[in-house]
């Protein structure tokens, strides 16, 4: 875990400050307790005041303000992530920057096929945005209803559309930052090529707020294919799952949207917390594939005809096609309450990490065998994007026992269980953050894991920006 060294700011600051956003613009006191909320409950965030800019000129000059007096910003977008990254946790001296009244979308160009958002639009509203145009953009998660764009970009997000279009990386054109200096980078021109020197954008996406403030980005739409085929699978193992999706790739090629790997635990621990949810299912079964095609009319029917090819294989035990919307909404609200579910039954350690897809078969094999080792009554519901590889491990305490009780009887055990799941991850070739980020929680877990020149490289870009160290400090390094 990181520790953040922020200057105090005195009481003339905070007063320009306020004076500089208005009325409407600043927060402090019992109104600024949402903006400290971790939420997965484990910390605390802190701070001195809560500022609202509503344009990217307020961001600059309350970046130059606290550049000059070498006071610490950390930016906060959604809200929703979870590695501590938005939260001051050991200081009360942070300018908590909230990008939330910066909502506008500015302008959408259908010959470009882009549309320009401030960074504190919510994800879902941008979905909305494209929809009345006829478009769409890609990016998708549990959270969009309430994650907002900024914060995708800053941790470069995944979601579950990562297999065919990619992470947010790749669906921004432009972006429009605030540079530590308090410069502002206007880059929202929605060029495909620009070779004029280091792409700046591809710099600050991922950089969790350590290198400049996104407060805009061109982002790119995507027509909406005509029409949509979405299974259920009832699989043996991962390693089926990945021979599924070979087999399903020969039918559909590219057309594969999403594919999401499901446990049995996992399942039946949604259909026990949420009621309105049932699986499909007649029986049990050790691991599910949620798999989400899109393409042109007569895509259904290759969907259907690469189905029975897996099932005369044996490489499906069950399947289940959507026959409808409210069909296909089902079957995706099994995974999208897996989150809610895995929190709400207790879950005390929740892992993000990728390895090459390759490996994911025996990933989840080894990293059971040795969290079993640590305590063998846990459980694990190990789930994820098994198509990028991207496997999230959420460990219980045993059935009948509280996480509160659990932790009490056994301290230490989170740090134990997660040191044990990124020595498999780097041992199969992984990464310890897939779509998360680092944020204040994984510092020490990056110094760790990651290679001296990678480290010093993200160290010595850090400070030729900013040498003041404002921008989020103790966030990526320490």
């Amino acid at each position: 875990m990181s520790v953040s060294q922020f200057n105090p700011p005195d009481a003339r600051l905070l007063d320009d400050i306020r004076d500089l956003v208005g009325a409407d613009g600043w927060l402090d006191g019992e109104d600024a307790q949402r903006y400290f909320d971790d939420p997965r409950g484990r910390f605390e965030g802190r701070g001195c005041l809560i500022v609202l800019p509503n344009s990217t000129e307020q961001v600059a000059a309350i970046v130059r303000i606290c550049n000059a007096a070498k006071v610490g910003i950390v930016p906060y977008s959604g809200g929703t992530g979870v590695v501590a990254g938005q939260l001051s946790i050991d200081s009360d001296n942070a300018i908590i920057m909230s990008l939330e009244r910066m909502n506008k979308v500015r302008q959408i160009s259908l010959d470009d096929s882009v549309i320009v958002a401030e960074a504190g639009c919510i994800l879902e509203n941008i979905h909305s945005a494209a929809q009345e145009h006829g478009l769409m953009f890609p990016l998708n998660m549990a959270s969009k209803g309430s994650c907002c764009i900024g914060g995708n970009l800053a941790t470069n997000a995944g979601g579950i559309q990562v297999l065919r279009y990619g992470n947010a990386r790749e669906l921004c054109l432009g972006i429009e930052a605030v540079l530590p200096c308090g410069t502002i980078l206007s880059e929202l021109s929605p060029l495909h090529k620009n070779n004029t020197g280091y792409d700046l954008r591809h710099l600050l996406i991922g950089s969790e707020g350590t290198l400049g403030i996104i407060t805009a980005a061109s982002l790119i739409l995507k027509p909406v294919d005509p029409e949509t085929g979405t299974a259920l699978l009832a699989v043996k193992s991962p390693a089926h799952a990945l021979m599924v999706y070979r087999e399903i790739r020969r039918h559909l090629g590219d057309s594969i949207s999403a594919l999401e790997l499901m446990s049995g635990l996992g399942l039946d621990l949604v259909v026990g917390k949420f009621p309105s949810l049932r699986s499909p299912f007649e029986q049990s079964h050790d691991w599910a594939l949620l798999l989400e095609a899109t393409g042109p009319l007569g895509l259904g029917d290759r969907l259907e005809s690469a189905l029975t090819d897996c099932l005369e294989k044996k490489l499906v035990l069950d399947a289940v096609i959507a026959q409808s919307q409210s069909q296909r909404d089902s079957l995706w609200e099994l995974r999208e309450n897996t989150p809610a579910a895995n929190r709400m039954a207790g879950a005390f350690c929740n892992s993000d990490t990728s390895v090459p897809i390759s490996k994911v078969d025996a990933f989840i094999t080894d990293t059971i065998a040795a969290i079993s080792r640590i305590h063998p009554d846990v459980q694990i519901n190990s789930y994820g994007h098994i198509g990028d590889g991207n496997i999230h491990h959420n460990v219980f305490p045993p059935a009948g026992v509280t996480k509160a009780e659990f932790l009490a009887s056994n301290p230490g055990i989170i740090d134990t269980v997660r040191m044990a799941i990124n020595d498999i991850t780097r041992r199969h070739g992984g990464s310890i953050s897939a779509e998360h980020g680092i944020g204040r929680l994984k510092t020490r877990d990056l110094e760790t894991f990651a290679g001296k020149a990678r480290r010093e490289t993200i160290r010595r870009i850090k400070f030729a920006l900013d040498p003041n160290n404002i921008m989020n400090p103790g966030v990526l390094t320490n």
